[in-house]
């Protein structure tokens, strides 16, 4: 599917050619995106929001209809909920702060799962640490599902916020988000769902899920790297005070008082990358020319089309096997360490992801050093998969 877009993808590594299965950890760029961050450095480069001329009010153009772009992909009722940020991880970390400066006090408590990326458990020990507040974490079943009676017990008048991820980035899986948002609701929990993993291949819709806050980044879907976006209701984010100050988020500066900017400025300290939002509506136009609906199937048949081909391998062992798996398939073989398995694929061009992926405390749960995790997308091929079964098979007899 659109493979020939991804000129990264026509070469060869150490002699062979390149199979790129690391798609969780970052997406290769399609020409469309590497086309547009050219034609942006050198047709209308300006600082945007503060000048008159031209350059900088075309830059500004571009760059709110990014916003928009961005509003209207995740189904946001105004582009005023969207705030760029510089990842997943930097969105986490300024709500974090955000709204733990305003609404968490100590002996308040935050949830998360134990399925969680470090991104989304740091920022909220950090938070917790600073405010003498309690993380509590949502346990697993023995299937690596979350526990939700056990969820259920955990909220309580003192639960001032759940963040969990949508799809988890080891297992592939997701979470039932749409259950932990109302039944936080119905105690006036907000929640934060870490959509890093869900966004780049099922559509997702704010309002549909009715959160409160979403994080995904551009990296992920396409996009280039060092851009993200923190989505928030508008009520919630007139409530919550900036997390950094400087230019742009300012309504006016003296040195007795400063009042903030409007949103979602307010939230955006300093020069924004409006090269990179820029990127970012183009790659999100590429995933909606090439079909949402459609990526999600393909994939969706793909991934089911690996972990097949992986079950039929003698020692190898799939986490979370059978279950609905986006785009992500975590496995070990036997007592081999994860790592030399993929130094063995690497030195016959293929691309995976080996270790704890950010996700310690799971991997903990697991009893083993790391997983060996392929992660596809909407250019990978079943040829890829099969060129990945035959050098894994290699490896594997490598390395018995």
């Amino acid at each position: 599917m659109n493979e020939q877009d991804f000129p990264i993808l026509n070469q060869q590594v150490h002699g062979r050619q390149l199979v790129y299965l690391d798609n969780a950890a970052t997406t290769q760029k399609p020409q469309q995106v590497l086309d547009a961050l050219n034609e942006a450095y050198t047709t209308w480069n300006a600082n945007i929001h503060r000048g008159v001329h031209h350059l900088s009010q075309v830059a500004t153009q571009h760059h709110e209809e990014a916003r928009q772009k961005v509003a209207d992909f995740i189904g946001a009722k105004s582009a005023k909920e969207v705030v760029f940020t510089k990842g997943t991880t930097d969105s986490i970390n300024m709500l974090a702060f955000s709204f733990g400066e305003a609404m968490v006090h100590e002996g308040d408590e935050i949830a998360v799962s134990y399925l969680e990326h470090h991104s989304n458990i740091v920022p909220w020990q950090m938070l917790c640490e600073r405010k003498k507040a309690r993380l509590r974490v949502i346990p697993l079943k023995a299937d690596l599902s979350l526990d939700m009676e056990q969820f259920k017990q955990l909220l309580n008048d003192k639960t001032k916020l759940v963040s969990v991820a949508q799809v988890s980035n080891v297992l592939g899986i997701e979470n039932p988000v749409r259950e932990i948002i109302q039944l936080s609701h119905k105690q006036h929990i907000p929640v934060h769902i870490d959509a890093a993993q869900s966004v780049p291949h099922m559509p997702v819709n704010v309002q549909e899920l009715d959160c409160d806050f979403l994080s995904f980044s551009a990296h992920k879907i396409y996009g280039p790297t060092g851009l993200g976006v923190l989505y928030g209701k508008e009520a919630w984010l007139n409530q919550l005070p900036p997390a950094e100050g400087g230019g742009e988020m300012i309504e006016h500066v003296s040195f007795n008082k400063t009042t903030y900017n409007t949103l979602p400025y307010k939230f955006e300290a300093g020069t924004p990358d409006f090269i990179g939002s820029f990127g970012l509506q183009k790659a999100l136009e590429y995933v909606e020319q090439t079909g949402r609906e459609r990526i999600a199937e393909y994939e969706g048949d793909l991934t089911q089309y690996l972990e097949e081909k992986l079950s039929q391998i003698d020692g190898v062992n799939i986490y979370a096997q059978g279950q609905k798996k986006y785009g992500v398939v975590s496995f070990n073989v036997g007592n081999i360490h994860p790592f030399d398995i993929g130094t063995l694929l690497d030195q016959q061009g293929i691309a995976v992801r080996t270790g704890h992926h950010c996700a310690e405390p799971l991997i903990d749960f697991l009893h083993v050093p790391g997983t060996i995790r392929a992660s596809i997308a909407l250019y990978n091929t079943k040829d890829d998969v099969n060129r990945f079964i035959e050098a894994l098979k290699r490896a594997i007899t490598m390395l018995n």
